[in-house]
């Protein structure tokens, strides 16, 4: 076929001999070089593109745009013949179809589901430097296969700005690299900062006013969102320019009208798709409203979503750019100098910000771990372990971190695993059909915008079967109908069933850390599975439920405020989920009456639901228990006297200097032992404050081994012998071992007392006849002869009436 000629044409012959010659390249050229469309048409002539080229696009209006102008250069119009389309709303392919544009999700889902990619010889990653978490893991995937059974399979990343040396190292790769051309785009920056999202329509919307009136094309504005598109079309009534959003959620018709050309000037009002890949015909003006929308873990559902985040200093670069594709543009940024040179300088990977349940699961339906997979930024430890946490509890990992059978379901669906898990927990089209309401629900934001509206669940999915609510956002209801019907095709559910089910049983299949029960009488304060506390405002219906099944909160502080829930029975909940509940009986400390008691308990998982007191308990639990809550106020309780503080710390003593078998006294080790060494003592007891009657130093002394005693007592003696019957004890509690004595009791001692032969150091203080401290020192022998001349000279003069000999040590 005839092809045009557009700039990454000169780097063609460099591309085609580097995949002859190895089964990996890296390919970086600018925006609108045609890599895109003419690299993959140009690829099917090779010798080694027997089978399929997948082209994998991070979005669905780009992977459209492709597919439709690949087709029209393969003269065939429209999208499945040569050329083939499947995103996740679309799907045109045929028995003839050679080149397939997926987008990113669709791609990992094939993988899981033939391994081999049979039938297919290259995978194409356009404008991978996005490093969405889909693509991420896609290549990873597909680097995996190669290297273990399909060294044939070619690899080619394509990028106008990609990190070209990281590719190039993890796929081993050479780096071709097109020129391209583009004409000179002046950038303007406003003197103002936009401080807060919600005020970009209106700043938006004026500036493109201005850039109509004073310079010629058609405009690209950049906004993050569905909603500021909406606001800032309204904003523009009566402009001499036909205003057309861009957006991935619009119909494909609606998308068509801002990419085709038009005789009439446009204004188009785009996200970021537009920041690559697509074309744009007409722009000579980039209005940059410097936001975008990007994953991240969103507390009050524990699911990802996107949240509106400045762009990074390359991605200005990049839309600025599509002002000059075509000829001389401006770009205006809505935002100063000096906050564009506190951005940073790219975009984070995805890797690295998001939430990894669904990478885990993904890796694990392939059978690998992540760690092992050839990621150009290896996914986060912490991430990854609360990943295996939760799809543990969602039932899709084993306790070896194996999938499950039901994990494998789950990883078909392409959904969060939490929404995965509700819609693989149906039994029946009805239930399915509501599951899949309820997916799509929780996707998106609450329909219900009043953050003092009642929680009810159920009110939301009624909104969805044409109920109303004054304070519903139909535009919300709406996206939230066409993602539901996107879930029902996923399940296989008939056309026009009608949902049927109980959402909250189907809700805790998802959210099992957030059934909450009533605490007590209290009504609207809950005690959620994850131990959270939570509330409900005084006026909420469901105020008085004893279960929910909780969807969203709002997180503050220790306590949650519950945003969505349902009802939930226990008796449906048990029938769900019999293996979850749990009848046992406890014997524990209750803090609140400071005893131990003895109680009958159901549990579903962490969280109780119903207990009652028993009259009688095993008297080694109570002990065991009382144990154990005494070791966790670090045994405060006990009657800490002058000389069972000695005595543990005499222990201490032994245990560093040899060891075993002198007993380990530390907090850390009576702690853990406390069931062995403490409750033998605690028979008939039951409170805190009884271990007040307990002898502290007999039960020290009951850990030291019969033979080891005399050595205690002898090697680390409580007190030392003086001369002339005196004594005085040794403070063993201090970092150094220390005797205090006035100097004259000291007077025939000819050197420091040996503690255990020699090995401990101990500090002597000599006192004054008044008691107070005139020398320190650890070598009494050494002292003698040479220090203490000073000393008693000073002490001749002070004391005359005492004796002061010259040589101590004799007496």
């Amino acid at each position: 076929m005839d092809l045009p000629e557009l700039p990454v044409s000169e780097a063609l012959p460099a591309l085609t001999a580097a995949l002859r010659d190895g089964p990996n390249a890296v390919l970086v050229a600018p925006p609108g070089a045609g890599k895109t469309t003419i690299v993959p048409l140009v690829l099917l002539d090779e010798p080694w593109a027997t089978g399929k080229l997948l082209v994998l696009e991070p979005r669905r209006v780009a992977a459209r745009a492709a597919a439709r102008r690949m087709a029209d250069l393969a003269g065939e119009g429209t999208p499945g013949g040569l050329v083939g389309l499947s995103t996740r709303l679309d799907r045109a392919v045929s028995d003839r179809t050679r080149i397939e544009v997926v987008t990113e999700g669709l791609l990992v889902r094939r993988l899981q589901s033939d391994p081999g990619l049979e039938g297919v010889s290259a995978v194409l990653f356009d404008e991978a430097h996005e490093r969405h978490l889909d693509t991420d893991l896609g290549l990873a995937l597909c680097l995996d296969l190669q290297r273990a059974l399909r060294p044939e399979l070619r690899l080619l990343a394509m990028s106008a700005t990609l990190d070209a040396a990281g590719f190039a190292g993890l796929l081993d790769a050479p780096v071709i690299e097109s020129a391209g051309r583009a004409f000179p785009v002046v950038v303007h920056h406003r003197p103002r900062d936009i401080k807060e999202p919600r005020d970009l329509p209106e700043a938006m919307a004026g500036a493109i006013r201005e850039a109509l009136r004073e310079h010629p094309g058609d405009v690209l504005a950049f906004l993050p969102g569905w909603g500021e598109i909406r606001r800032t079309a309204e904003r523009l009534g009566g402009v001499a320019a036909d205003v057309l959003p861009l957006h991935g959620e619009m119909p494909p018709a609606e998308q068509d009208k801002a990419l085709n050309p038009s005789s009439r000037r446009k204004v188009v009002l785009a996200t970021s798709i537009a920041e690559t890949s697509l074309t744009v015909p007409g722009v000579r003006i980039v209005v940059d409203g410097g936001f975008r929308r990007a994953p991240r873990l969103d507390a009050a559902t524990g699911l990802t979503r996107l949240a509106t985040v400045r762009i990074s200093r390359a991605a200005a670069e990049q839309r600025a750019g599509r002002a000059g594709r075509t000829e001389p543009g401006v770009a205006i940024r809505l935002w100063t100098e000096a906050l564009h040179r506190g951005l940073p300088l790219a975009d984070r990977p995805e890797m690295l910000e998001a939430e990894l349940s669904g990478l885990v699961l993904d890796c694990a339906a392939w059978g690998a771990e992540p760690g092992a997979l050839p990621f150009l930024d290896p996914p986060p430890a912490g991430a990854v372990a609360a990943a295996r946490t939760l799809l543990h509890d969602l039932d899709a990992l084993d306790e070896a971190g194996r999938i499950t059978a039901t994990g494998r379901r789950m990883a078909r669906l392409g959904a969060h695993p939490r929404l995965a898990r509700v819609m693989v927990e149906t039994r029946m089209p009805g239930e399915a059909a509501l599951a899949a309401d309820l997916a799509a629900l929780l996707e998106e934001r609450d329909p219900i915008r009043n953050r003092d509206a009642h929680v009810d669940l159920n009110t939301r999915l009624d909104l969805l079967r044409g109920g109303d609510h004054p304070e519903a956002d139909r535009a919300t209801v709406q996206r939230i109908r066409r993602t539901a019907q996107l879930h029902r095709r996923r399940l296989s559910v008939p056309e026009r069933t009608e949902p049927g089910g109980d959402p909250a049983a189907l809700l805790a299949a998802g959210f099992p850390d957030r059934i909450a029960a009533r605490r007590g009488t209290m009504e609207g304060a809950f005690r959620l599975a994850s131990g959270q506390g939570a509330r409900l405002a005084a006026n909420d219906p469901l105020r008085k439920a004893p279960l929910l099944a909780v969807a969203a909160l709002e997180l503050a502080g220790t306590e949650a405020r519950i945003r969505m829930a349902a009802p939930l029975d226990r008796a449906v909940l048990e029938a769900r989920f019999p293996e979850r509940f749990v009848r046992e009986e406890v014997t524990e400390f209750d803090a609140r009456a400071n005893a131990v008691v003895a109680r009958r308990r159901l549990r579903f998982g962490p969280l109780v639901l119903e207990e009652t007191n028993l009259p009688h308990a095993d008297p080694a639990r109570v002990a065991e228990a009382l144990a154990r809550a005494a070791a966790g106020r670090s045994f405060r309780d006990l009657d800490w006297t002058k000389a069972a503080v000695q005595l543990r710390a005499r222990m201490r003593w032994a245990h560093a200097t040899e060891g075993a078998p002198w007993p380990d006294v530390s907090d850390a080790a009576l702690s853990a032992g406390a069931g062995e060494w403490l409750a033998p003592y605690l028979n008939g007891l039951s409170r805190l404050s009884e271990l007040k009657g307990l002898d502290a130093v007999a039960i020290l002394r009951g850990l030291v081994p019969w033979e080891l005693q005399r050595r205690l007592d002898a090697e680390l003696p409580a007190r030392v012998d003086l001369p002339e019957g005196r004594s005085a004890a040794i403070d063993y509690d201090r970092e150094v071992p220390a005797l205090e004595a006035r100097a004259q009791h000291l007077f025939g001692l000819a050197a420091t007392p040996p503690l255990m032969g020699g090995r401990i150091p101990v500090q002597v203080s000599l006192l004054s006849p008044a008691g107070r401290p005139i020398a320190v020192t650890s070598d009494l022998a050494g002292f003698w002869g040479g220090g203490w001349a000073e000393v008693r000279r000073e002490m001749r003069g002070r004391y005359p009436r005492h004796a002061w000999p010259e040589d101590p040590s004799r007496g």
